[in-house]
């Protein structure tokens, strides 16, 4: 007897558990699936954190930015939900230190561990050089002021900076794996003080950038050496990081956003602030008490396919996503002017009001069919970077993405 016609809800359901089953048997047995779902929160407050606080406001034919926390500060509290920066670094610290430790004991060098690893960053970044560079030459070409391609460059490359500073610390791996993390964080506070309490020169304040960071890597690293901490060690992180935090912003003149606000006299991100450290402490002890939930949530194939799969093309997602961003800001100035139809809300408007926040909420699904679709252009470039790195798999395919998430 002929199998009866699969309807097309039926088919896709099939697919997806096609998918969800391969990805379960390719991931290695020992894999700790927590990290990767940390990492892909981290990316996830990332990108909706750029596209919710940043907003391309039309002004006499330019485009500059503005964030809706400058008019309306009463939405400070959604910069502590989705700058998530320090579980990167504490991710990226134990991963970094578990894989060297690994690398040596396959009797691989140092120098070809971090070939590896800077490759896997570094590589998805060219295409996104190439189309901007070409982008740009053409909107010099058809006299697109300079303010707005400041503008633009700008937001597109500012998200560098973290994997500079990310392979800085990969690349030292072997020497601060061995630092403790109070060492980075007695450098932010004494920088602070003579910065903020002596009135120092400015310039001090980048002394912050790799010792503001390298706070939850070494964490990260500590981890990786001692083993997990215990339950009571993470609450006292995420209470003491919080509450110093708080003392911070209350009774030391710190901003209470974690994300910089344009037109703001001090950022607790441009450099990092000893503001920025406290929180990224209470942030990683938030990560470290999560770690035993999501592994029992983890445990669900469906669950896990969509954290592999999202890890897959992490690099694509964080490269892409202001680009996506900006690509429907343009199209709809350019619909708005071939329409007659003035500035959109949400989209070119100063972000002043609750309607922006409302019609922001409505663009970004928008978003992020863009940032699908430059996905799909560009994740080549992860992927193949994945593969490089494991010659030896004969095969590629889910297997070995599964291993590289």
């Amino acid at each position: 007897m002929p199998e009866p016609a699969r309807t097309p809800r039926g088919s896709a359901r099939a697919s997806l558990r096609a998918l969800t089953d391969r990805v379960e048997a390719a991931t290695p047995p020992g894999r700790d699936r927590a990290l990767d779902a940390l990492r892909g929160l981290a990316i996830l407050g990332v990108v909706l954190g750029h596209w919710l606080v940043t907003a391309l406001v039309t002004d006499s034919g330019t485009l500059r930015a503005e964030s809706p926390l400058g008019h309306l500060p009463e939405f400070t509290p959604v910069s502590w939900v989705f700058q998530t920066l320090a579980v990167f670094f504490l991710v990226g610290g134990y991963v970094a230190a578990r894989g060297h430790a690994a690398a040596r004991a396959r009797g691989e060098g140092h120098g070809r561990w971090i070939a590896a690893r800077l490759r896997r960053l570094f590589r998805p970044v060219v295409p996104l050089l190439a189309v901007w560079t070409a982008a740009t030459a053409v909107m010099l070409g058809c006299g697109v002021p300079w303010q707005t391609l400041h503008t633009l460059g700008k937001l597109v490359l500012s998200p560098l900076w973290f994997l500079l500073v990310l392979a800085a610390l990969t690349a030292a791996t072997p020497l601060v794996a061995r630092i403790h993390p109070l060492w980075p964080l007695a450098v932010v506070l004494h920088v602070d003080v003579v910065r903020f309490g002596f009135d120092g020169p400015e310039a001090l304040g980048w002394l912050n950038l790799p010792a503001g960071w390298l706070v939850p890597y070494c964490l990260g690293t500590l981890l990786a050496r001692r083993g997990p901490l215990t339950r009571g060690a993470a609450w006292a992180l995420l209470l003491g990081g919080a509450a110093a935090t708080g003392l911070l912003v209350a009774f030391a003149g710190y901003p209470g956003s974690m994300v910089g606000v344009p037109g703001a006299p001090v950022s607790n991100l441009n450099p990092p602030t000893l503001a920025a450290v406290s929180f990224g402490l209470a942030q990683s002890g938030a990560a470290l008490l999560l770690l035993g939930p999501l592994r029992r949530v983890l445990r669900r194939p469906a669950a896990w396919a969509a954290v592999a799969l999202l890890n897959l093309c992490a690099m694509t997602v964080f490269l892409w996503h202001q680009t996506a961003m900006i690509a429907v800001t343009a199209g709809g100035l350019l619909a708005a002017g071939f329409l007659g139809h003035g500035p959109l809300t949400g989209l070119h408007t100063v972000p002043d009001g609750y309607g922006w926040v409302l019609a922001r909420l409505g663009w970004l699904p928008l978003f992020g069919c863009a940032l699908a679709v430059c996905g799909a252009a560009f994740h080549a470039y992860e992927r193949n970077t994945a593969r490089r790195a494991r010659p030896s798999v004969r095969r590629p395919g889910v297997r070995e993405e599964a291993r590289r998430a």
